[in-house]
């Protein structure tokens, strides 16, 4: 792997472990019967052709420790996506997304396997039940894959600490961003209203993307405890410029490359940082448009259209793009800090920096 900046032979190598995978779980289902089927078929299809950045993650962050590349690396570093479905499966149903990847969502798809073959009941709910059990057998898939990974119990010991962190923040991140679009931000400042939306970019996302993925693989890789706090400053700051980027790609990002219909955060009524920008920087006019469409779920083009004018014009996406460079900045930093502290393998690390513009590029 010596070009592995785009990530394309490791991921070719993870797709290949999480087919074998799911292969071995549909022969333990066999007994259940064939009507499981809809229920794997959901997360095969999730986990088909993604970008793979946290197994990357990991997988460099055992690397940089000088650890060797092996089978069972790539195993562990696969774990990690299924720890992505599990997320993106339960998100879904909690945003009432109908795509994902360029596809119909999880509990859509269950949803019109439902009608089309006439069951009882509401297909709907009948869909949200199947995505959250498939969501759920993904954790499950996750935990036995890092267990049975193959690398030694002693080496996977150091790492679980930090695995079971990472499972367990994640959950308090999904809660945080339902809590926001819930309560709202009346009465609140920019200043606070920021703060919020970065503290859900730090638990929903930047940590379980790039930190926690990085710092398994350089526990379990035997990294020296002088570096692991560099690495979680490079893994918070990546992170959160990752996430400011892929909030720009959900309002003005291109559907094909996103995988998901354009606007689709608007739709949502996601508070997000670009959001919170614009709402102070906007006229009074501008202001009380975005609170009328955000959160819309009929908003249709020329609403979309309407809001990325304001989010533009009012220079919101040009703050959020400086905040994206400044944290990117902050990663690249924290690397030169890392290289200072030494003991870690310099051509991972190199890998590392290159995946600062990998993680930040302003395309899906």
């Amino acid at each position: 792997m010596t070009s592995p900046t785009d990530l394309d032979a490791l991921r070719r190598r993870v797709q290949e472990a999480i087919d074998a995978h799911i292969a071995a779980a549909i022969l333990a289902l066999s007994e259940v019967g064939d009507e499981i089927t809809p229920l794997v078929d959901a997360v095969s299809r999730l986990l088909t052709g993604g970008k793979g950045l946290r197994a990357g993650f990991l997988y460099w962050g055992y690397r940089a420790a000088g650890g060797d590349d092996s089978d069972a690396l790539v195993r562990l570093a696969a774990s990690m996506e299924f720890f992505q479905g599990a997320a993106l499966l339960h998100d879904d149903v909690m945003d009432r997304s109908d795509m994902r990847r360029g596809m119909p969502s999880a509990h859509r798809a269950v949803a019109a396997l439902h009608r089309s073959r006439g069951w009882a009941g509401d297909g709907a709910r009948f869909g949200e039940g199947a995505a959250i059990l498939a969501g759920d057998l993904c954790l499950t898939w996750c935990d036995e894959l890092y267990s049975t990974c193959g690398l030694p119990a002693e080496e996977l010991a150091r790492g679980r600490g930090t695995f079971d962190l990472m499972r367990t923040q994640l959950m308090g991140g999904q809660f945080l961003d339902l809590l926001e679009s819930a309560r709202g931000w009346d009465g609140l400042d920019l200043p606070v209203r920021i703060a919020s939306a970065r503290n859900v970019i730090r638990y929903k996302s930047a940590k379980y993307t790039i930190e926690h993925p990085l710092l398994i693989g350089a526990r379990v890789g035997g990294a020296p405890a002088s570096a692991l706090g560099h690495l979680s400053d490079y893994g918070l700051a990546l992170g959160e410029a990752f996430q400011l980027r892929d909030d720009l790609l959900g309002v003005f990002g291109d559907p094909e490359a996103t995988g998901k219909p354009a606007g689709d955060d608007l739709r949502e009524g996601k508070r997000t940082v670009l959001v919170a920008i614009a709402l102070d920087l906007a006229g009074d006019a501008d202001r009380a448009a975005i609170e009328a469409l955000l959160g819309r779920e009929d908003l249709d083009d020329a609403g979309i259209a309407c809001v990325r004018g304001i989010f533009t014009d009012s220079g919101a996406v040009d703050r959020v793009e400086e905040m994206i460079s400044m944290r990117a900045g902050e990663a690249r930093a924290a690397l030169r800090e890392l290289g200072r502290v030494g003991g870690l393998d310099a051509g991972a690390v190199a890998v590392l920096a290159d995946l600062v513009g990998v993680s930040t590029a302003r395309h899906a």
